[in-house]
């Protein structure tokens, strides 16, 4: 905090302006502290509270808006890059997603209080085709809300923060330390974690699928999709729609008699594969992600139908 408030105090508005800017769009920036500092500052009337208003809500706009084009120009493309980066791939999607479906473009006023929601929360308006009018109401009322709350926060609590700035000071470099620990090894365990689960979790492709219910044999399939996805692009006919929780929880009344296969449209099956772990973990045995996902299973099926066609003509023909 207490270099928060230096830099803010240097440099005024544009770090603030960055600060925000830089979260919104994704990077692992703290903005509400800046914004905390910023409002003490205000207190302390090294800052002017017009100022520090408008050029946070500029900036987070402004990040805000460059996601939702994204959304309504890339579609998914831009969902699947965002759950890439982030540590818990698994979830990112599926739950701001079905966040966002149940509450719509209400969901924006409260996005960027709820983590996870506040950078997926844009390009799913724009993937949804909300139209901007709209979007522009309820994430401008959000947004304004998040700074005002931010500032409010420090303005009210500016005496104190000032004497907390004196403690960090002389703390400062063991503190800083211990938080850089603390995310590193929190990172190298989440990595270590998806290289154990990639290696001792086995896939089964699309190709062996059907060829196993072309022997007769009758998998489970269970389709992790959150429910956008699902409208966009059909399941396998016959697939349970649940989450990787509800999974989890209901693992009971799961089969063992029967292969279940569990598929997504998460980069490298993170969903599936981080399911069918826990899930094998529990005793069941015949758990497989399917590999390549609901992709994988249109491109071998739509082989197939076009096999068959190309037969039935020749047949014709002949």
């Amino acid at each position: 905090m207490n270099e928060t408030l230096y830099f803010l105090t240097q440099h005024g508005t544009i770090v603030l302006f960055v600060a925000v800017f830089a979260e919104q769009i994704g990077l692992p920036v703290p903005a509400l502290l800046f914004l905390i500092a910023a409002g003490a500052l205000v207190g302390a009337d090294q800052m002017a509270l017009s100022v520090v208003v408008g050029s946070a809500v500029l900036a987070a706009l402004l990040g805000d808006q460059l996601w939702y084009e994204l959304g309504r120009r890339r579609g998914r493309q831009v969902l699947n890059w965002l759950c890439r980066i982030s540590l818990e791939p698994t979830s990112c999607i599926r739950r701001t997603e079905d966040f966002f479906t149940r509450y719509g473009a209400r969901s924006l006023v409260v996005a960027k209080f709820v983590p996870g929601l506040s950078t997926i929360a844009p390009p799913l308006a724009g993937i949804v085709g909300l139209r901007v009018p709209q979007y522009f109401f309820y994430n401008g009322l959000g947004t304004v809300l998040w700074v005002s709350s931010g500032i409010g926060i420090g303005y009210a609590f500016s005496d104190q923060l000032e004497q907390a700035a004196s403690v960090v000071a002389h703390l400062g470099p063991t503190m800083a330390l211990i938080l850089l620990g603390g995310v590193a090894g929190y990172i190298v365990y989440k990595a270590l974690h998806r290289h154990r689960v990639r290696r001792l979790v086995p896939k089964l492709s699309a190709q062996q699928v059907t060829e196993k219910i072309a022997a007769g044999e009758d998998p489970v399939f269970i389709d992790l999709r959150p429910q956008g996805a699902r409208r966009e692009v059909p399941g396998i006919p016959g697939s349970l729609s649940l989450s990787v929780e509800e999974v989890i929880a209901g693992h009971r009344d799961i089969p063992r008699d029967r292969d279940v296969i569990l598929y997504c449209a998460c980069p490298q099956d993170a969903a599936s594969m981080q399911a069918a772990w826990t899930l094998r973990e529990k005793g069941l045995a015949r758990v497989w992600p399917l590999a390549g996902g609901i992709e994988a299973w249109h491109a071998i099926t739509s082989k197939t139908e076009s096999r068959v066609g190309d037969s039935e003509v020749d047949t014709v023909a002949a």
